[in-house]
């Protein structure tokens, strides 16, 4: 049960108050902060998955909380973002369709779940989770990040590309749940 691991799983979740209070932090280094605060956070949802499946460290809890840990710590930097303004305009509706993604196909997974159907993680959605990362990483920088390198511009694009991702998976799933109903 409590295995490495799962405790990089309960750590990504313990880091999302850390991130959160990052934002509350005075000039730039609330950017820098954060952002390290994510990337770290990021790198151990590639190793939680990668040392249960090499080391046969998966349980049950692990396949139950990984996906929770990804939503939340998604969920807390997107909106405060939006809150801090570092997330704005158009991109905004990027961020709405990816959080109602998000609750959509957990409740579905809880609903199958009821009914014994099993709805593993597609290669599609992971790609998916990634691409929200990287955007969300290059938007918590933001305006801190060297002239060269346009941030804002980079995260909001691929902040679009996985909100449409994320409609793409979100329809697949439901295609997927909506058999298993009229059953």
């Amino acid at each position: 049960m409590y295995n490495f691991a799962n405790l990089l799983t309960f750590s990504r979740i313990l880091m999302i108050p850390l991130i959160v209070g990052s934002f509350y932090l005075d000039g730039t280094k609330s950017n820098w902060i954060g952002f390290a605060i994510f990337t770290i956070a990021g790198v151990t949802d590639f190793f939680d998955g990668y040392l249960a499946r090499k080391y046969e460290m998966s349980s049950a809890l692990g396949k139950f909380m990984d996906p929770i840990a990804d939503k939340l710590l998604i969920a807390a930097a997107l909106l405060m973002m939006v809150a801090f303004k570092r997330i704005e305009d158009l991109a905004v509706i990027a961020a709405v369709i990816i959080l109602c993604r998000e609750f959509a196909v957990s409740g579905l997974r809880e609903f199958l779940a009821d009914l014994k159907v099993s709805v593993p993680v597609s290669y599609l959605a992971k790609w998916k989770t990634t691409l929200q990362m990287l955007a969300l990483g290059f938007l918590l920088v933001g305006e801190a990040s060297p002239d060269i390198i346009p941030s804002v511009m980079i995260g909001n694009i691929c902040l679009w590309v996985a909100a449409l991702i994320t409609l793409y998976t979100g329809y697949d799933y439901l295609r997927t749940g909506l058999r298993h109903m009229m059953e």
